[in-house]
């Protein structure tokens, strides 16, 4: 990752030392980094990871691929008590009460960073575990677990670019299309800009103020994602400082004004790095990121070519930039775990075209021996459906059926039909998929029972399972 080049060797080196010696204690640490493209699903993921570990701790079969990569040797699970993290904690409990209200509901979603931990006791294995099991117990797994706005996610790709690179991109991406109505007012006011504007505070302001409302409606009205700075829209819990005041210029503005956005943009990337990146992500080992690519297909062609290209600058930033030294150290990300989310939103026929349009956008460039690997999964965290068939224009036609947010009634659902990869110009003739909002099941509120799911466990037993 870029990040690493502002971590010293020594700390890698002292947080490798610390994994592994917990490791020959049988006190493992495992760390998954969960985020996704803005409003994917991130807190419904988690809630449902933790209610459903928790339940297989308990012998429940809610996971059985995470239960067949550790060999059937679950045998408990629970959540570790908060001691004194400055980082907020991921409320399980609260989200598992919503889905267990009457009627359930959906929990809100999380705006800042979030984690929490659940330890995992498993039966040794080996001869060595055996006899280390004979004196210490069974080993013992930590789990811990990393939310954190997908906003942020695409700020990824803007760490390895200029300032003047990221203006010319953004702009260009901003006067095409749906987004140059979205961007109107700041458009408007960055073009009429003096070549020598000057570096005025009440001139920068208003500019990142535009920029954010432009980027808000894309968000917001448009179901765009490739949208950046991710603090512009998501500032996290310290909120709006200077260092965000900042938006992309075009070349001939050459006066005061550019030098200040240029050294607000280098500020911003530099302070993303030690507060987020250094600190948190890079200690993660695995991560997974979710994506609605059936919610991209539903808000049109723009959206979805917006998602795809969001998608495709994540993956590349992810794949690659280990080091020789991070492998020895065992810091950064090894697994990437794509993962297209509300897979239950489609009947199982459409299911593997989801997954193959999923690895399409993600691609599928092989990994070097210092990159992370890859892998996609089609998932539906919490299951609201069943499949079924309806009668559409004569004919049979695989539907789901499911409950509905607004007014509570079972319906069966046609959503269309799913492409095996990016769709061409004829699909969007007559493009037609419907993406209702469905109300979850009603869960045990200590979510004992676990949650019904699909693929849930398969993409954990992907991302973790060698790790147990």
């Amino acid at each position: 990752m870029p990040a690493s080049s502002f971590l010293t060797p020594f700390e890698d080196a002292l947080a490798g030392a610390g994994d592994l010696g917990r490791a020959l204690i049988g006190r493992d640490r495992v760390r998954l980094a969960v985020t996704g493209l803005s409003r994917a699903g991130k807190t419904v993921f988690l809630t449902s990871l933790v209610a459903n570990l928790l339940a297989a701790g308990q012998g429940a079969r809610t996971l059985p691929a995470v239960e067949a990569a550790v060999g059937g040797r679950l045998r408990g699970a629970r959540i570790v008590p908060a001691e004194t993290q400055s980082t907020p904690r991921f409320d399980a409990s609260g989200h598992l009460l919503a889905l267990a209200s009457d009627p359930p509901r959906w929990p809100e979603r999380t705006e800042d960073l979030s984690t929490l931990e659940i330890a995992l006791e498993i039966e040794p294995r080996s001869f060595l575990g055996k006899a280390r099991g004979m004196l210490a117990g069974n080993r013992s797994v930590t789990l811990e677990l990393l939310d954190y706005p997908g906003e942020w996610l695409l700020d990824l790709p803007m760490l390895n670019q200029s300032y003047a690179d990221w203006s010319r991109e953004t702009l260009a991406r901003l006067r095409r299309g749906r987004r140059a109505q979205a961007a109107a007012a700041f458009l408007a006011f960055v073009d009429a800009l003096p070549a020598g504007a000057p570096a005025e505070e009440s001139l920068a302001r208003q500019g990142f103020s535009l920029y954010r409302d432009a980027l808000r409606t894309c968000r917001d009205t448009l179901g765009f994602r490739f949208l950046q700075p991710g603090r512009a829209l998501n500032p996290g819990p310290r909120g709006e400082a200077p260092l965000l005041w900042f938006f992309p210029l075009p070349e001939r503005v050459t006066g005061e004004l550019a030098p200040l956005l240029r050294r607000r943009h280098e500020a911003y990337l530099d302070d993303q790095r030690s507060s987020f990146f250094d600190p948190f992500f890079r200690r993660f080992h695995r991560q997974a990121v979710l994506v609605d690519a059936l919610g991209a297909l539903h808000a049109g062609e723009e959206a979805f070519d917006d998602t795809a290209a969001a998608l495709a600058a994540v993956a590349a930033s992810l794949r690659g930039g280990l080091g020789l030294f991070d492998l020895l150290t065992g810091q950064g990300v090894r697994r990437v775990g794509f993962a297209a989310t509300k897979a239950d939103h489609v009947p199982s026929r459409s299911r593997d075209a989801l997954l193959g349009l999923l690895g399409d956008l993600v691609g599928r460039d092989p990994a070097g021996p210092l990159d992370a690997t890859t892998s996609v999964h089609a998932i539906a965290a919490i299951r609201c459906t069943e499949d079924d068939v309806a009668t559409l224009e004569g004919r049979p036609v695989s539907v789901v059926r499911g409950v509905l947010m607004e007014g509570g009634v079972m319906r069966k659902v046609y959503p269309g039909e799913v492409p095996l990869r990016r769709p061409d110009a004829a699909f969007w003739e007559h493009a037609f998929f419907e993406m209702p909002v469905f109300q979850p099941p009603r869960l045990d509120g200590a979510g004992r029972a676990g949650i019904p799911h699909l693929g849930l466990d398969a993409l954990l037993a992907q991302l973790i399972g060698d790790l147990l």
